[in-house]
């Protein structure tokens, strides 16, 4: 039978047999119908199940009036902002309005609102009252508990809360999902819905609770004032965020109670392989040819995501609290028949673009312990230095890669996700650093060092900087012996917590040592479900109860960001004024060290590394198919 995409008018819902759908799914996107789309995957999961869901995207939200296009669905509505928060979707780390937005028609932005997880949900209840509705997508599941707001300033409630929903499932929902949906099918109330894993509800402080929970808990009164105990819930949220060792977690707003039950198991291999086989369009919906199409697809219409979770650590990024950390990958069968789907669409130009996911190169959890006790909640995988129980193999990586080259049509296959260059070294081998480089990179490959200070990097969960300088070695040695002029492009963040003005200045001697010249940099942008936001807000590590420099003031953000690149006339002044504040008047003059020139014009940088090779400087770009560039959960 033909694929065909899910019903987006009355008509269509009449044409699958049914006068109302079983659910319609309210989606910030445009709907695009790829699997690298939330809302296509948990729509598509219910389809597999026998449920009938009509997609309602970006509807008009200044009434109700949109909400009631197909009726009232006989089991509820499901709301995501799509595939990024709503917020960071509009705003810019100096919360300056975007304006364009990749998921919608056109890249134009003004097709949702701002929060557009609680704007639906209440325009929902306007039009239907107590119809059952489940939130879930990035924005609800970053937004789980109480959180600091970067655009507020403020800690906010749980988005639960706000938006008068019924149950939020947070993390990857397939699982959840369906189990609410059978559950609903069978006549339970959705008030009765209480021990789904990977959910959280609202319910009266005395009700009881379905699952062990964590001993500490907190008041929402309390949070929104208290910054240590703040930092402390989420140290708690943080290492109960896995479906082995995690306990519920409880959270009090007056007279009601948030519960949040332990995380549902990730999808294992034949799950996602199950998952990634459905009918999918892999195509924007024909709506929105007028408009020009969806520009989102573009970054992934060819590439293909082989795993899920992240062992990472990198604090500033919310896989943790989303995916999680153990991770999981598909077979490479499952990963081949996709290639081989990809191959024969008519505009395939024989080009795989990537075969990643969070961390391209991670294929199988970082130790065997993590299948049988979970992820340790006091350590990390790779920082600050790999564990000795660290499983760092590329085979089957290398084993995939090759198969996927051998499909009929394909005549290169990139990877163009997060490689995490400490776990490449920690492998002894030189097979897959060697594969890498001569067959996967189009003339750049982008890591991500973020910078160079000890004590910046810890804040970040990055490793030393000498593990970055060790990687860099290898890479152009082997670059060398494939017989290709290939370079390295590194993302470096300004400002993230514990970079005071003088590691900033550290970190611009860096990229004058190595002759870097980066065309963009990005300002440290405190979005919700982090480490390194919670550092932001309270100054305190959350993770080892550490008090933290962060640079909130307006000119010293500035100042460290205009020293990454300091060669340029118009940061002139900062980089002036940063370096007398710094005292490192010795880094104004002539000398081979300089910073800049003392009078008028800046020093132009040298863009020869001192390996001899022209051109590393490159350019920083944002981060795959995502307006922010950092804070993407679904980067490596």
């Amino acid at each position: 039978m033909e694929n065909k995409f899910l019903p987006v008018t009355p008509d269509e819902v009449h044409a699958a047999g049914r006068d109302v759908p079983d659910f319609v799914y309210v989606c910030g996107d445009a709907y695009v119908d790829h699997p690298s789309f939330g809302a296509a995957i948990i729509s598509r999961v219910l389809e597999d199940a026998g449920f009938v869901v009509a997609m309602l995207p970006q509807p008009d939200y200044k009434s109700c009036q949109a909400m009631k296009t197909f009726g009232r669905p006989r089991l509820g509505f499901l709301v995501s902002s799509g595939n990024i928060d709503s917020m960071v979707c509009h705003y810019t780390a100096a919360k300056k309005k975007r304006t364009t937005d990749y998921y919608s028609p056109g890249g134009r932005a003004g097709y949702r609102p701002d929060r557009a997880v609680i704007v639906y949900c209440n325009r929902i209840r306007e039009a239907y009252g107590d119809v059952p509705i489940i939130i879930g997508g990035l924005e609800a599941s970053l937004r789980r508990f109480a959180h600091y707001d970067y655009w507020d300033n403020r800690v906010r409630r749980s988005i639960l809360v706000d938006s008068r929903a019924d149950i939020l499932s947070y993390g990857m929902g397939e699982k959840s999902i369906l189990r609410i949906a059978q559950l609903l099918d069978k006549g339970v109330p959705v008030k009765k819905i209480r021990d789904v894993r990977g959910t959280a509800y609202l319910c009266k402080r005395e009700d009881a609770i379905h699952y062990p929970t964590v001993e500490e808990s907190f008041d929402y009164d309390q949070l929104k004032t208290d910054k240590a105990a703040y930092a402390r819930a989420f140290a708690i949220q943080y290492k109960n965020n896995d479906a082995i060792s995690g306990r519920a977690i409880t959270e009090y707003y007056g007279d009601r109670m948030l519960v949040q039950n332990p995380p549902m198991p990730p999808l294992e291999r034949e799950e996602l392989d199950r998952v990634y086989a459905l009918p999918y369009m892999r195509a924007v919906h024909p709506m929105y040819e007028k408009d020009g199409g969806v520009p989102a697809i573009s970054e992934v219409k060819f590439s293909i995501t082989h795993n899920r979770g992240c062992f990472g650590g990198c604090n500033f990024c919310a896989l943790a609290f989303h995916q999680g950390r153990s991770v999981r990958s598909r077979s490479i069968e499952s990963v081949v028949r996709e290639a081989e789907i990809i191959a024969a669409m008519p505009d395939f130009k024989g080009y795989i673009h990537d075969v990643g996911g969070p961390t391209a190169n991670f294929r199988h959890p970082s130790c065997q312990q993590q299948l049988k006790h979970g992820v340790c909640q006091e350590k990390r995988c790779l920082v600050p230095t790999p564990c000795k129980n660290l499983d760092a193999d590329h085979r089957e990586y290398i084993e995939l890669l090759r198969a996927v080259e051998q499909v009929p049509g394909v005549k290169k296959v990139f990877i163009r996700s997060g490689i995490r260059f400490d776990y490449m070294l920690e492998d002894k081998s030189d097979a897959f650093f060697e594969k890498l480089v001569r067959d996967h990179i189009s003339g750049q490959l982008k890591v991500a060092p973020e910078h160079c200070s000890t004590h910046v990097l810890r804040c970040m969960g990055k490793p030393d900087i000498g593990v970055y300088d060790d990687f860099r070695g290898n890479f152009f040695r082997l670059t060398k012996k494939a017989g290709k002029e290939q370079y390295l492009v590194p993302y470096l963040m300004s400002s993230h917590p514990g970079s005071r003005l003088s590691d900033a200045v550290e970190l611009a001697l860096y990229i004058r040592r190595i002759g870097l010249s980066p065309e963009q940099v990005q300002d440290f942008y405190p979005t919700p479900g982090t480490a390194s936001t919670v550092m932001y807000y309270t100054g305190i590590d959350p993770l080892t109860g550490k008090k933290v420099y962060t640079a909130t003031d307006y000119k010293e953000k500035q100042m460290q960001r205009a020293l990454l690149q300091y060669w340029r006339p118009e940061n002139r002044r900062l980089v002036m004024e940063a370096l007398h504040r710094c005292g490192r008047e010795d880094l104004i003059g002539y000398g081979p060290d300089c910073l800049i020139r003392p009078g008028r014009s800046g020093r132009q940088q040298d863009k020869t590394d001192k390996t001899g090779k022209k051109g590393q400087s490159g350019h920083g770009g944002k981060r795959k198919g995502h307006p922010a560039g950092r804070g993407n959960p679904h980067r490596g």
